[in-house]
């Protein structure tokens, strides 16, 4: 009998997840939001993830249950552990990916590195903390911001006068991050994956490279990673999946400094944009090393399969909605390209697939993988 893993979400981490399984074996489920998702081609069933019975009655036939992203809630992830379901990531180590402040919480406790950060209630708060960082901060929603949402730079607390007004409607003791702003050099991900047996392996260190504070390119390896700041980078991650309990792939995003040091920006208990490059550039790509994980199987090799591997995502695509009709321009110029869409129409600012290139020299990866992309933008 086939293993039986159930992915709650049907956005493109669940389709990607797809191609995994049926290599392994594995009988993979999907709960969809509905019809139009991008793991539609594999959703056996439509229903809102925030209703505990409809997910309940999903997990029943299956041994698993992991998750497209993070956004399921607290009781409805309680509801299915309460039934016996194995959870994973279980619930404890979702509250600390679903809550910002409930993370730098956790992570300051830990003795990570973090920028400096504190949680603002008001107006009144928020210009304290300005004052005391250079007059310049991070304003990040506590809940629900991806992708450049739910993030602003600001110099004022009008600038996010709008969520306070949210917050405050929402009661209890609700509230704002607040962070220093950070003068970073690059901005780095390191990708693990960890069993609940507890075998934790990492993938090599990435540079990535963010536009509108969406994830638009990365390299891996980093250049110029080698050595003590990539053995850093993984000790990090590994101490975060192992003191937090993590099951499936950990992405963690860094800012490194002008004077060599690396903070922790954000947290994925998921596979993430960051490591899309492990498709067709590492031995074991994301996507199976998290099925891996979380069924509790022995896990994939890391290594790379080129000295360099690129990926650049197709953010936006063609005006006139036609990804069919680039394809045979993109397929001719750029054989060596892989190219990955995710079911999901054009439009300003989305993510509708990514291009992964491999090879020797990063200059010249990097501009394959970029001009191979670039056929789809207008």
């Amino acid at each position: 009998m086939a293993l039986r893993v159930g992915v709650v979400g049907g956005g493109q981490l669940a389709r990607m997840m797809v191609p995994a399984a049926v290599e392994l074996g594995i009988d993979i489920r999907v709960l969809a939001e509905g019809p139009d998702m991008s793991a539609a081609i594999a959703a056996t069933a439509e229903g809102d993830y925030h209703d505990a019975e409809t997910v309940l009655a999903f997990a029943r036939d299956v041994d698993v249950v992991t998750f497209d992203h993070e956004h399921v809630p607290q009781d409805v992830l309680r509801t299915l552990v309460a039934a016996g379901v194995a959870v994973r990531p279980g619930p404890d180590a979702l509250a600390v990916a679903q809550d910002k402040i409930v993370m730098r919480t956790r992570l300051t406790e830990l003795g990570l590195p973090v920028p400096d950060w504190a949680a603002v209630h008001s107006p009144d708060e928020l210009r304290a903390f300005l004052d005391a960082h250079g007059g310049r901060a991070v304003v990040k929603t506590a809940r629900g911001g991806y992708d450049g949402k739910g993030v602003r730079v600001v110099t004022d607390p009008a600038d996010v006068d709008d969520w306070f007004v949210a917050v405050g409607e929402t009661g209890g003791a609700q509230a704002l991050l607040a962070e220093e702003f950070v003068p970073f050099t690059r901005e780095l991900a390191q990708s693990v994956a960890r069993r609940s047996s507890g075998e934790v392996v990492a993938w090599p260190l990435v540079e990535t490279e963010q536009r509108d504070g969406v994830c638009a390119e990365v390299i891996a390896p980093a250049p110029d990673s080698a050595g003590r700041l990539a053995d850093l980078a993984e000790s990090i991650a590994v101490r975060i999946a192992e003191e937090l309990d993590v099951t499936g792939v950990l992405a963690v995003e860094l800012f490194q400094t002008g004077d060599e040091r690396i903070l922790i920006n954000e947290l994925a208990m998921r596979p993430h944009n960051t490591g899309h490059w492990s498709i067709d550039g590492a031995t074991t790509s994301q996507f199976e090393q998290h099925l891996r994980a979380v069924l509790d199987l022995p896990l994939g090799a890391t290594g790379t399969n080129a000295p360099v591997a690129v990926m650049v995502n197709v953010l936006g695509g063609p005006a006139d909605g036609d990804l069919a009709g680039r394809y045979p321009a993109a397929l001719a110029a750029f054989p060596e390209a892989k190219y990955h869409f995710y079911g999901k129409a054009p439009r300003p600012g989305r993510k509708i697939g990514h291009v992964t290139v491999t090879g020797d020299d990063v200059d010249d990866v990097v501009y394959r993988a970029r001009s191979a992309a670039a056929h789809f933008d207008d």
